[in-house]
């Protein structure tokens, strides 16, 4: 029997062509391509990548990294390599360049600490634990500056670092691709961290790690202080046979905005759900942290080769939950036109592997700086940096500082702090509600408050805010 030819498949809209055009002039790689078409088509036809809570269970008790048996075998750390995501510029905080190198504690940036945490696990294991950074073109140049600085880093037969893709961003009206000649830059934008797992494939460091020895990737964002390489849950993880671990945290009041993990009814598997892909009527259920109780600390362990297999099967398309994100094409600019970022979030692989897995760490492993507020924190004698290279606090519970608008931008706050930050070890809390410059040797004891004033003020060298 002859069959005739195949149905001829429908030409794709005018609007995701130009989209695609846009990419491949750029240089975006084929399956990253493919991958923007699969979620280009799903916001066409409506979707919003909602989670509802009558679709998820709460996820009860994990098993714990404190409750592990001390003594872990080095052997998998040795075959681990570390992957840090590099490619933010911390735009919230009005950071142009690459957030790794904003300093940290006194000449120190984050990717300083970093290094010294490598550094410091290879001495301690004798594992090779190549340093891999995922960067975007606006990073990478002045971070691969820097590791050129530590050639003791390199690993032989593995990159320093692979590029993250980059999407158009697209028209809400027609889903376009958007057009801003005042800054073309503005009119592209990463796909999420999501995007981590077909950069792998598609940069070739995946293939390049697996044929250098290496079977497991610790995986975190830079600005994660906590999330230094650890024998203890690499041995861990590779004792569950799993293709893929979260580590994760328990809620407190503070996280009830953040992405936390759950089971999803259907079939049993782990799901992560993140704030935007919460149905308005689900808001209450989604904050609740007695019912939710664990939070993605975004620091992953990966099986390559079960990933890598993965991947191929999928022809690079994990068809990871589609993240719904509407701005406007220029973020400082409200009245500019609002545009669609397509995204996803590299946790919610979670939900892609059979067996996949999570572990509760302590929140010592989650130090994210995020706002200025965590900066000061950081800064602050509230912690000290160990000889392990991480950074410990010295009193507990951590004092909450809340810093207003005068602070927002680095800039704006290293000017208010040209003597470094107060001591804070005494604290409780530290609330500046207006525009305040602190002199030397400010202490805060208790609870302290700076309210506004309506004018710039001045605290003097040695002062003493709050209680006592």
């Amino acid at each position: 029997m002859t069959t005739g030819p195949a149905d001829p498949q429908p030409p794709a809209p005018p609007a995701l062509l130009s989209a695609v055009t846009k990419m491949r002039d750029a240089g975006v790689s084929d399956t990253a391509v493919a991958v923007f078409e699969h979620y280009w088509h799903q916001l066409d036809q409506g979707s919003t990548g909602t989670l509802a809570e009558a679709d998820l269970e709460p996820v009860r008790e994990l098993e714990a990294l404190t409750d592990l048996a001390p003594g872990a075998d080095p052997g998998a750390l040795g075959r681990t390599a570390v992957v840090k995501l590099n490619g933010g510029l911390g735009t919230s905080m009005g950071i142009t360049g690459a957030k790794s190198l904003l300093r940290l504690r006194g000449e120190r940036t984050f990717l300083d600490l970093i290094i010294d945490q490598v550094r410091r696990a290879r001495e301690l294991s004798g594992a090779r634990l190549p340093l891999v950074l995922m960067n975007s073109f606006r990073t990478r140049a002045e971070s691969l500056a820097v590791l050129d600085r530590h050639p003791d880093l390199a690993v032989e037969g593995v990159d320093p670092d692979f590029l993250q893709s980059q999407e158009p961003k697209l028209r809400v009206e027609d889903l376009a691709p958007v057009e801003w000649p005042a800054d073309p830059d503005l009119e592209w934008c990463p796909p999420g961290h999501g995007d981590l797992y077909v950069s792998l494939l598609s940069s070739g460091m995946l293939a390049q790690l697996r044929a250098a020895g290496f079977r497991y990737a610790f995986v975190s964002n830079a600005d994660n202080v906590g999330a230094a390489p650890s024998a203890a849950l690499a041995d861990w993880f590779a004792g569950t046979g799993a293709p893929f671990a979260m580590e994760v945290c328990r809620r407190t009041p503070a996280d009830r905005k953040g992405g936390h993990l759950a089971v999803r009814r259907s079939d049993g598997r782990l799901v992560l759900r993140e704030k935007a892909q919460v149905e308005e009527s689900d808001t209450a259920a989604f904050g609740d942290i007695e019912r939710h109780r664990y939070f993605n600390t975004n620091s992953l362990w990966l099986d390559l080769d079960q990933l890598e297999e993965t991947l191929r099967a999928r022809d690079g398309v994990l068809g990871l939950p589609l993240i719904r994100n509407d701005k406007t094409v220029d973020p400082t600019d409200r009245q500019s036109p609002r545009v669609v970022q397509i995204e996803t979030a590299m946790g919610a692989a979670i939900e892609i592997f059979e067996g996949a897995t999570a572990i509760e760490v302590p929140r010592t492993r989650f130090r994210p700086v995020k706002t200025t507020d965590d900066l000061l924190l950081l800064r602050s004698d509230a912690y000290e940096l160990t000889g392990e290279a991480t950074l410990e606090a010295v009193v507990d519970p951590v004092p909450l500082v809340t810093l207003g608008d005068a602070y927002a931008t680095v800039s704006a706050f290293e000017q208010r702090f040209p003597h470094g930050a107060p001591s804070l070890r005494e604290a409780r809390s530290l609330t500046v509600e207006g525009d305040w410059t602190f002199g030397r040797d400010v202490r805060v004891r208790g609870e302290a408050r700076l309210e506004d004033t309506g004018r710039a003020g001045e605290v003097p060298d040695g002062a003493v805010l709050g209680e006592g």
